[in-house]
C-alpha cells in the first residue's frame, strides 16, 4: 500500500519489488495506472515509472553520446538482450566484443554501452559494447596523456618485443623502451632481460603528443655506473674483469655491470705480434688488467695486459749488441721478410734482402720454414720503435769481392732466363748467382720472345760490390 496523497491509498503488485526495496516509509516513484479499479482502489506501477524515467534518461544519453550502464539478461539468435535503465535493448554479436568470454562471465554482469539506435514509438534500442569500449579507451588515453610527465616512473606491461626494443602498455598509451635504454650494460637483444607480459617499472624520458610517441627508460631508474668512473678506476690501477667479447682489434673486459673496457691488440704483448686475440683469450675468462685511460663522456676505458709486465724493450739494446749471433725460431712471414722469436719472446725480422748474398729471394718461404730454429746476426736494435733487424746472409763473409774478380767488366757469359720484369730480365749466371740484363740493353724483338729457361748471351757492364749487383747487356 502506497500513500500518493489521494483520498484512498494506491496499491502496487508485490512482484514489482525486490525484497531490499520493501521498507515502510520509503519514498518511491510510481506510475498511476488506474485512478479506481472495480474495488475502488488506485492501481499503481513501480516498473512503469522506472521504465518512463529510464526511457527519458536513454533519450538524453543518446542525444549527448553519453555511455550508459546495463546488464546482459539472455542470449538470443544474432546477439543478446540487455537491460538498460529498465528498458530492454538488443546487442548484436558484431557489436558485443565478448570474444574468449564465457556465458558465466557475461550473463547478469554490468557493462558500459553506447546507444547506437532507438525507436521512440516502440521504446526499443540497439546498443554497442564495441563502441563503448573504444570510447572508454579514447577517454582513458586522453586522461593518461594529461597525467604523463617527463621524469616520472610508471608501471607498464610488455606488449611486444622487437630487435630494437620493447613496446610497453602504460594503461592505454603505448611507449617504446629502446634497447639502449634497457640496461647500462651492453645487451644483444631485448629478450635477454624482458618477456611479453612482464610488468615493469619504467621512467618517462620524452613525450611527443603530436606524434603520439612516448620514450621510456629502464636503466635510468638506477644510478649511472659511469658517473664516478674517473674516481673508481684511476689511471695506473690494477683491476680484475671478465672477458665479454673478442674482436680482431682487441678484447672487451667487463669491470662491473654496465662498465666495459677495451684491451687494444697493441696492449696485449710487448714482444709478440698478435694477429688474433682469440688464440690468447676466451669469453668468460677472469683476467687482471691495468687502467691506461678513462673517458667519461665517450664512456671508454682503455686497458692493458702488457703494462703489468716489465717492458723487455728497455733492455733489448744491452741484451742484443750489434754484430752478436743469436738463435731464434721462425714465427711467421710477410712478403718482405720473416719474423724470428728470440729467447726472451722479443721478435726480430729478417728482410728478404738479408737472406742471401747472391740470390734474389722472391718469397721468404723459399729460404725458411715456420718453426725452424736458425742462427742470425743482430744488425740493429730500436727499442723506441720496438724493432730488431736480423741478418742471415751476414753470418757468412760477402762473396762479392771474389765475384768481382771472377766476372770483370766486358766478360761474355751464356746465361739462363730466370724471370722477366718491367725494367729488365733476371738471369742465372751460375747456380748461386743472378744478374740483371737491363731493358735498355736488349732488343725489343728479342725481349718479346724470351721466356724462363731460355739461354742468352750477355756481357758484364756493371758490378756493384756494395749493393751486391751485376748489370748485364744482351748487345754482344
Amino acid at each position: 500500500m502506497v500513500d500518493i496523497g489521494y483520498k484512498s491509498e494506491g496499491i502496487i503488485a508485490i512482484h514489482e519489488f525486490l525484497p531490499s526495496d520493501l521498507e515502510i516509509g520509503k519514498e518511491i516513484d510510481v506510475y498511476v495506472d488506474s485512478i479506481e479499479d472495480d474495488a475502488g482502489t488506485v492501481v499503481l506501477s513501480k516498473e512503469k515509472a522506472n521504465k518512463l524515467q529510464g526511457w527519458d534518461r536513454i533519450v538524453r544519453c543518446f542525444e549527448s553520446g553519453e555511455l550508459v550502464e546495463g546488464s546482459v539478461k539472455r542470449k538470443i539468435k544474432g546477439g543478446y538482450i540487455t537491460d538498460i535503465c529498465g528498458i530492454e535493448g538488443f546487442l548484436p554479436v558484431s557489436l558485443a566484443t565478448f570474444r574468449n568470454m564465457t556465458d558465466q562471465e557475461i550473463m547478469n554482469k554490468l557493462f558500459k554501452f553506447k546507444l547506437v539506435k532507438l525507436n521512440n514509438m516502440r521504446h526499443s534500442i540497439i546498443v554497442s559494447r564495441k563502441e563503448a569500449v573504444s570510447k572508454e579507451k579514447a577517454e582513458g588515453r586522453e586522461k593518461l596523456w594529461a597525467a604523463l610527465k617527463i621524469g616520472e616512473q610508471r608501471t607498464g606491461t610488455v606488449k611486444s618485443i622487437t630487435d630494437f626494443g620493447a613496446f610497453i602498455d602504460l594503461g592505454g598509451v603505448d611507449g617504446l623502451l629502446h634497447i639502449t635504454d634497457m640496461s647500462w650494460a651492453k645487451i644483444s637483444h631485448p629478450s635477454e632481460i624482458l618477456a611479453a607480459g612482464d610488468k615493469i617499472e619504467v621512467m618517462i624520458l620524452n613525450l611527443d603528443r603530436k606524434e603520439g610517441k612516448v620514450s621510456l627508460g629502464l636503466k635510468q631508474r638506477l644510478p649511472d655506473p659511469w658517473a664516478q668512473i674517473e674516481n673508481k678506476y684511476t689511471i695506473g690501477s690494477k683491476v680484475k674483469g671478465r672477458v665479454v667479447n673478442i674482436l680482431p682489434y682487441g678484447v672487451f673486459v667487463e669491470l662491473e655491470k654496465g662498465v666495459e673496457g677495451l684491451i687494444h691488440i697493441s696492449e696485449i704483448s710487448w714482444a709478440k705480434r698478435i694477429a688474433n686475440p682469440q688464440g690468447l683469450f676466451a669469453v668468460g675468462d677472469i683476467i687482471e688488467v691495468q687502467i691506461i685511460s678513462t673517458d667519461k663522456e665517450a664512456r671508454r676505458i682503455s686497458l692493458s695486459v702488457k703494462q703489468l709486465e716489465t717492458n723487455p724493450w728497455l733492455e733489448a739494446q744491452a741484451k742484443y749488441p750489434l754484430g752478436s749471433k743469436v738463435t731464434g725460431k721462425v714465427r711467421g712471414f710477410t712478403e718482405y721478410g720473416a719474423f724470428v722469436e728470440l729467447d726472451n719472446n722479443l721478435e726480430g725480422m729478417i728482410h728478404v734482402s738479408d737472406m742471401s748474398w747472391t740470390k734474389r729471394v722472391a718469397h721468404p718461404q723459399d729460404v725458411l720454414k715456420k718453426g725452424q730454429k736458425i742462427e742470425v746476426l743482430i744488425l740493429s736494435v730500436d727499442g723506441t720503435n720496438r724493432r730488431i733487424s736480423l741478418g742471415l746472409k751476414q753470418l757468412q763473409p760477402s762473396p762479392w769481392p771474389e765475384i768481382a774478380k771472377t766476372y770483370p767488366l766486358d766478360t761474355i757469359l751464356e746465361v739462363e732466363v730466370a724471370q722477366l720484369a718491367p725494367f729488365g730480365v733476371f738471369v742465372k749466371i751460375d747456380e748461386n748467382l743472378e744478374g740483371l740484363v737491363y731493358s735498355s740493353e736488349i732488343d725489343k724483338e728479342t725481349l718479346e720472345k724470351l721466356k724462363p729457361a731460355d739461354r742468352l748471351r750477355a756481357k758484364v757492364i756493371k758490378i756493384d760490390v756494395e749493393q751486391a749487383k751485376i748489370g748485364l747487356s744482351a748487345r754482344v
